[in-house]
C-alpha cells in the first residue's frame, strides 16, 4: 500500500507541527501540506492529492467542520469543541474520527494506526458484511499499533534503555547515531513505542528551519 497523503489544518502552528510530526513518525504516512486557515487548506486540496485531512474545528476564516463537508477524502476532526452538536455535525459532515483537544500524542498515533488497518480492509475490491464491520470497528476501537515495528527486538530494547537513561529528550537522528541504525529504522521503532504509550513525542524549536521531533519516556 502506498503512503497515505495527509493534510494538517490547524491555526496554531505549534499544534499543526506537532500533529504533522506524529503523522510523519508513524510510518505509512506522508504530510504533503500544513495549513493554518481555510483558504490555505482549500489551496492545498487544489494543489495536492490528499487521502486524509486532520482538521481543527475553529479556524480564523471559518468552520473546519464545514470544510470537512467539502472534502472528497477521509478526515479526522481534532478540535476543542466538546458539545454534542459539534460532534454530530462533524460525523454528519463525513469525519471518520473526532478527537477532543487536548489529547495525548499517543491517542492520535493509535487512531492513525487504526486508520491504516481500515484502509487495508477497504482496499479489497469486494467486501462481505463481516469485513465491512471489521473495517468500521477498527476505527472505533483504535487498537494499538502492533505492526509499526517488531514487538521484541534488540533494537527496540536498546532504544528504550537509551531514552530511559538519558537526562534530556533525543531526536530520531540522535537515537539512530547512538545505537548505530538508520534514521528511518529509528523512526519506525520510535513511532511504535509512541503508539504503545511507552514514549512521548514533542517538538524541539531551533533558531531556524522546521522544528524537530524529540522523544522522552512516558511518565
Amino acid at each position: 500500500m502506498t503512503e497515505v497523503r495527509v493534510l494538517v489544518v490547524d491555526d496554531d502552528f505549534r499544534v499543526a507541527d506537532l500533529h504533522a510530526g506524529i503523522v510523519t513518525a508513524m510510518g505509512g504516512f506522508e504530510v504533503v501540506a500544513v495549513a493554518g486557515t481555510l483558504a490555505a487548506a482549500r489551496e492545498a486540496i487544489g494543489s495536492h492529492d490528499i487521502d486524509l485531512a486532520l482538521v481543527d474545528v475553529y479556524l480564523p476564516d471559518g468552520s473546519g467542520i464545514e470544510f470537512v463537508r467539502e472534502l472528497r477524502c477521509d478526515a479526522f476532526v481534532l478540535g476543542a469543541a466538546s458539545e454534542g452538536a459539534a460532534v454530530r455535525d462533524a460525523m454528519t459532515a463525513g469525519a471518520l474520527v473526532y478527537l477532543v483537544k487536548p489529547f495525548a500524542d499517543t491517542e492520535l498515533a493509535r487512531r492513525l494506526g487504526a486508520y491504516l488497518h481500515y484502509r487495508r480492509i477497504v482496499a479489497d475490491r469486494t467486501l462481505d458484511q463481516s469485513r465491512i464491520d471489521s473495517a468500521l470497528a477498527s476505527l472505533r476501537a483504535a487498537p494499538k499499533v502492533d505492526d509499526a515495528a517488531p514487538q521484541q527486538s534488540v533494537t527496540r530494547t536498546r532504544i528504550v534503555e537509551l531514552l530511559t537513561g538519558s537526562d534530556q529528550p533525543l531526536s530520531a537522528a540522535e537515537v539512530a547515531a547512538q545505537i548505530g541504525v538508520s534514521r528511518a529504522t529509528a523512526q519506525r521503532y520510535l513511532a511504535a513505542l509512541v503508539a504503545k504509550g511507552r514514549l512521548r513525542v514533542q517538538l524541539r524549536y531551533g533558531a531556524t528551519g522546521r522544528p524537530e521531533q524529540e522523544y522522552t519516556p512516558a511518565t
